[in-house]
C-alpha cells in the first residue's frame, strides 16, 4: 500500500486518542496541527471508527420510536462467546410463525445504534412488508469508542476469532430459534459496518448467501489504524477476498469525502474473485434528484452476481433512507429495497 510521508500517522493516532481531532485533522490535510481546533460542518455519516467520527458529522441520534404493527416484535438480545458479548436488536414481523423467512443482519455505521439504523434505513418496514426477519447487532463503546466496527483490526478480519465470530455467533442464534430460511441469510451494513459486512462475506461465505456494502471497504483494506486512514483516503489492498464469486451489492457516492469511491470497486474487484462477468449499465434519477449509473455484473447463465450503483454528487450516507435516522440521504435511489430485491435473487446451495 502506498503510504503519504509527509504524514506523521503516530503523532495523529496520538491526538486522536487525546481527543485533538482538530489538530489530528489538520495532519491529515497535509498541515500542521493548529489551536484552537477549526469548527467543521457537519457531514451526512459517520468515518470507519471514533477517531474520525468525531470530526465527520453529528453524532448519531436517538430517534422517536417506530410504531410495531399488530403481532409484530422488535425484541432486544444478548449473544456471547469466548471472543465477549454482544447486545442485538431483532424484527420479528406479523405473520412469521410457521414459516421459514430470510434473514438479514444489518451492520451500522460509527456513533449509530440499532434504532437509530433501524429508523434511518426503514429495513423493518421492508421487513413487514416482504417478509423477512432483520437483526442489528450493537457495537459498544467499550469495544470502539465511537460504536464502530473495527473493520482495519486483524484480530477482527478472520473467521471464528474477534467480531467476526460474534455476528456470527449471532446469525447462528436467530437461525436456531427461529423459522428462518438457511438458503437466504444475507448481511449488510453502512461505513465500518459495510466494510464489518464485507469481512463477513469474504469469512463466512457459507453462511451468508450475499452481502450488501453501503459507503465501505474491502475485507482486508487495513490492518492498523494509521492503513485505515490510508484506505479511507485512496483505497485500500483489500486482497483477503474468497476463492470464489461473493454475491454482493455495492453502494457508494462519487462525492463521498470520508470513504473513497475507489473502494467501492476494490469490494467489487474482490467479491468478482477473478470470474469472468458479462458487464451491462445503466442510467437513471432517482425520484428525489440524484443521478445513478447501476452496473451489473452477470455469469455465463445470466445471473447477476455483482451489482454496483454509483451515486452521482451523493456523500458518505444511506440513500434513500429516513430522515427520522441518522446520516442518510433520503434523496437517493432506495439502497433498503434494491438490496433486498438483490438478496433475494441469490440463495445458499446445501
Amino acid at each position: 500500500m502506498t503510504f503519504l510521508p509527509q504524514i506523521d500517522m503516530t503523532e495523529v493516532t496520538r491526538l486522536t486518542r487525546a481527543g485533538q481531532l482538530g489538530e489530528a485533522m489538520a495532519l491529515l490535510q497535509g498541515g500542521r496541527a493548529k489551536a484552537p481546533a477549526p469548527t467543521l460542518r457537519p457531514l451526512t455519516l459517520p468515518g470507519f471508527s471514533g477517531k474520525l467520527a468525531g470530526l465527520l458529522g453529528r453524532t448519531g441520534i436517538t430517534p422517536a420510536p417506530t410504531p410495531i404493527p399488530s403481532g409484530a416484535r422488535f425484541e432486544e438480545h444478548s449473544f456471547s462467546n469466548a471472543e465477549g458479548r454482544r447486545a442485538y436488536k431483532l424484527y420479528v414481523p406479523s405473520g412469521a410463525a410457521g414459516r421459514k423467512l430470510p434473514l438479514v443482519i444489518m451492520l451500522h455505521g460509527c456513533t449509530q445504534s440499532p434504532d437509530d439504523f433501524a429508523a434511518g434505513t426503514r429495513m423493518n418496514e421492508l421487513a413487514e412488508e416482504t417478509g423477512f426477519l432483520v437483526a442489528y447487532p450493537c457495537q459498544p463503546q467499550s469495544a470502539n469508542p465511537q460504536k464502530c466496527w473495527n473493520w482495519f483490526n486483524p484480530t477482527d478480519q478472520g473467521r471464528d476469532r474477534g467480531e467476526p465470530s460474534l455476528i456470527a455467533g449471532i446469525t447462528r442464534r436467530i437461525m436456531a430459534e427461529h423459522e428462518v430460511d438457511p438458503s437466504s441469510v444475507y448481511i449488510a451494513g453502512l461505513s465500518a459496518g459495510g466494510a464489518a459486512a464485507a469481512i463477513m462475506g469474504a469469512t463466512y461465505p457459507d453462511l451468508y448467501a450475499a452481502i450488501g456494502v453501503h459507503s465501505g471497504l474491502a475485507c482486508g483494506a487495513a490492518r492498523d489504524i494509521p492503513s485505515a486512514f490510508a484506505a479511507m483516503r485512496q483505497g485500500g489492498t483489500g486482497d483477503r477476498g474468497s476463492k470464489a464469486p461473493i454475491p454482493t451489492i455495492v453502494f457508494h457516492g462519487d462525492s463521498d469525502t470520508t470513504v473513497n469511491p475507489v473502494n467501492g470497486d476494490q469490494v467489487t474487484a474482490q467479491s468478482r474473485a477473478r470470474a469472468d462477468l458479462r458487464v451491462t449499465e445503466e442510467s437513471g434519477i432517482s425520484d428525489g434528484g440524484t443521478r445513478f449509473t447501476r452496473r451489473i455484473e452477470s455469469d455465463g447463465s445470466g445471473a447477476p452476481l455483482i451489482e454496483q450503483w454509483i451515486l452521482h454528487g451523493a456523500g458518505h450516507a444511506w440513500s434513500g433512507g429516513s430522515a427520522t435516522g441518522s446520516y442518510t440521504d433520503p434523496r437517493g435511489p432506495d439502497a433498503s429495497r434494491e438490496m433486498m430485491r438483490f438478496f433475494l435473487q441469490h440463495h445458499l446451495v446445501a
